[in-house]
């Protein structure tokens, strides 16, 4: 998900889905459902990681769309670097599509990039493309798989099958997770296929 695209969720009201997509939809989908039934369970999921994030449900709609849609701080001051004019714009920096943040190494690390061609900005750039190059999509599939287990482990904890479950997501094992999955709702089970396949908007 983009840092620029608005934060998608998913919310469950118990077994079955009531909601699903950008946060302030979802946060009035679910004002909406506890104004109809104060006591039900409900339990809204973050897209991206498959975790319980909670919702500030506190005054008028127009209140909860206006709080929920400021935009978080996306980009961090620079902290000063090594290589030296990484704290404000300089010449050569990209003006589009950067973010600064800290990045804490130590000072054998330092002392390597300042060596290298373009200061330890450009050389950070670079190891990260080489990596994502040969990473082979195991960081994603990483990622999908703990999304999937912070789902299922907040909401199929105590339900049958999930111990068997959780080994075949960890094993890639979509076939065996059907299998012990099965009884399961069907909600439950398609939002989770849904994270463990990385489809981190979750919403068809």
């Amino acid at each position: 998900m983009s840092v620029h695209s608005p934060r998608s969720c998913t919310a469950f009201h118990d077994a079955r889905r009531i909601a699903s997509g950008p946060l302030v939809e979802v946060a009035l989908a679910v004002k909406a459902a506890l104004a109809a039934d104060p006591t039900a369970a409900i339990l809204s999921f973050d897209d991206a990681t498959g975790k319980v994030i909670d919702l500030d449900l506190r005054g008028s709609d127009a209140e909860i769309t206006a709080r929920l849609s400021a935009p978080a701080g996306e980009t961090a001051q620079a902290a000063p670097q090594p290589d030296g004019g990484e704290t404000s714009r300089g010449r050569g920096r990209p003006k589009l599509g950067v973010v600064a943040r800290e990045v804490t190494l130590l000072p054998r690390h330092w002392d390597w990039l300042a060596l290298q061609p373009g200061g330890a900005s450009q050389a950070l750039r670079r190891l990260v493309d080489e990596a994502r190059r040969n990473d082979g999509g195991r960081s994603r599939e990483r990622a999908a798989q703990t999304a999937a287990y912070a789902f299922i482990s907040a909401i199929a904890g105590d339900r049958e099958g999930f111990e068997e479950a959780s080994r075949a997501l960890f094993a890639a094992d979509r076939e065996r997770f059907a299998e012990h999955s099965r009884s399961w709702p069907a909600d439950i089970r398609a939002y989770a296929e849904k994270l463990m396949a990385g489809q981190s908007d979750a919403s068809g």
